[in-house]
């Protein structure tokens, strides 16, 4: 059965009128854009970790459960600290269903049961699609707002932490 996903209109983050606002940096359409990509990325990564966690079946199981959680929450973490970034500079975050099912660039997960070994490809790929979000437009949002681009280390270094954790699992020694 394939389904559709209708976004609404408008769609995307949008700035906002500066109504009663306080006074200090606004930022570009190409901060927005860049901070709306990368929200996006950290809502399917949080539903996407959960997807794994309720779904996931054998070895280690536990652990990888416990694991996932670790990563929703970092994703959850994320998500608001960046909406809350973008509000602060007069943007408006747009986190509904159909704009995160459209604009997410993380790979789709498996539907019903799956392997502990086959999640970890599945979330590793998605955590490193999130890192590559923040990657691929650091250095446009860095010239312009250094305090964001800081916001983004941090959650690189942590996600980058987190697939080294997951991948671990299935690695061999070289």
């Amino acid at each position: 059965m394939t389904q559709s996903v209708t976004v609404p209109d408008p769609h995307g983050a949008e700035k906002t009128t500066r109504e009663n606002a306080e006074r200090g940096f606004i930022a570009s359409d190409a901060l927005t854009k860049n901070l709306q990509t990368v929200l996006v990325d950290f809502i399917a990564l949080s539903l996407t970790a959960k997807q794994a966690h309720w779904n996931i079946v054998g070895t280690n199981f536990r652990d990888l459960h416990l694991n996932l959680d670790e990563v929703t929450d970092i994703a959850r973490a994320g998500s608001d600290e960046i909406a809350e970034r973008m509000r602060a500079l007069h943007a408006s975050p747009d986190g509904r269903p159909a704009v995160i099912a459209e604009q997410t660039g993380l790979p789709e997960f498996p539907n019903g049961e799956i392997s502990t070994h086959d999640a970890i490809d599945h979330m590793v790929a998605s955590i490193e699609a999130t890192v590559a979000s923040m990657r691929d437009c650091h250095d446009e949002v860095d010239s312009a707002d250094p305090t964001t681009a800081d916001i983004f280390h941090s959650y690189i270094a942590q996600l980058e932490q987190q697939a080294w954790f997951i991948s671990a699992e299935t690695r061999t020694p070289k």
